[in-house]
């Protein structure tokens, strides 16, 4: 077996028509855990998570002493959908639209008993085919998905370290299937201004939700040009907050999007990535946790030890 590099090379031009499936199918699959699971703050019951295989919904109420969860095998490229009585359906992943997808995962759910309603439309894109009728995408490249994974494990590796500096309110490292970033965000514990909304095919109580209460969050993106990027907002911006310094050589802040950003390359090329990584998060996060007049004090963990109980 050839060497795999730690920080694998994905270039989004490379493997976006894998990208924009994946996305799509993902979100046919976050849409059924908000379906089957309570409302939690921040929509923090829809992400899914990072597994040393690929992704999982995690466990997810089916119907009296029953749970199931659906499981993203990224190495060999299967769906599982596994029951705690013991039953089991698997989808293979290769190159099918978006309609078969949606279509074949119902079945399997509606064998097992476990249909499950959905809004059948995409969320947080432009372009929003509902789930039944796209024919447009159904591209899928098996190694190039394996990449992305292997990336993402990296990724929550370097955020779960940022993570354990804060002892405030913060999320879980989780992937957001809307635009398909692995994000992290703190939390100052004031209440923020109704977020003014603007996410394409996203209602305004998505945003209010998200957004109710003062963050400063960071995430990984494979969405932008080269391969993708690193990025650090704050909701709401405060004064003074771009002028501050983002950390490594590459990182800025861009008009644009809003937000501090920093080129996936430049990490993965760095003689340490998981310092340029950290620099960048930390940096990025003083500069909200500065000009917002965080009380820091009483919400940051000077240094974490592995623990040895």
């Amino acid at each position: 077996m050839s060497a795999q590099p730690v920080w694998p090379e994905l270039p989004v031009a490379s493997w976006q028509p894998t990208r924009d499936t994946l996305t799509l199918w993902l979100q046919v699959i976050g849409k059924i855990r908000i379906a089957r699971t309570p409302l939690l703050n921040h929509w923090w019951n829809a992400p899914l998570y990072v597994t040393s295989r690929g992704l999982t919904t995690s466990p997810m109420p089916g119907d009296a002493g029953r749970s199931f969860s659906i499981d993203l095998d990224l190495l060999d490229h299967h769906l599982d959908i596994t029951t705690t009585r013991g039953e089991h359906r698997r989808l293979t992943l290769e190159p099918r639209t978006v309609k078969d997808f949606y279509t074949e995962l119902n079945g399997l759910l509606g064998e097992l008993g476990l249909g499950t309603e959905i809004w059948p439309v995409p969320v947080e894109l432009p372009e929003a085919i509902p789930f039944d009728q796209d024919t447009t995408h159904g591209a899928y490249d098996a190694e190039a998905v394996t990449a992305f994974w292997r990336t993402l494990v990296e990724v929550q590796r370097v955020f779960e370290v940022f993570r354990a500096r804060f002892v405030g309110k913060a999320s879980q490292v989780h992937l957001f299937w809307g635009a398909l970033d692995l994000a992290t965000t703190r939390f100052s514990g004031n209440e923020a201004p109704p977020h003014p909304g603007g996410m394409p095919n996203c209602g305004p109580h998505v945003m209010h939700e998200a957004y109710s209460h003062e963050v400063s969050s960071a995430g990984y993106w494979p969405g932008a040009e080269g391969e993708g990027i690193f990025y650090s907002y704050a909701y709401p911006e405060p004064d003074g907050y771009r002028g501050r310094p983002a950390g490594p050589a590459g990182a800025r802040f861009d008009t644009g999007l809003g937000e501090f950003v920093l080129p996936y390359t430049d990490v993965r090329t760095a003689r340490d990535p998981d310092a340029v990584l950290l620099d960048f998060l930390q940096r990025t996060y003083e500069a909200a946790a500065v000009t917002a007049r965080w009380d820091r004090g009483a919400l940051e963990r000077p240094a974490v030890a592995t623990s040895r109980t």
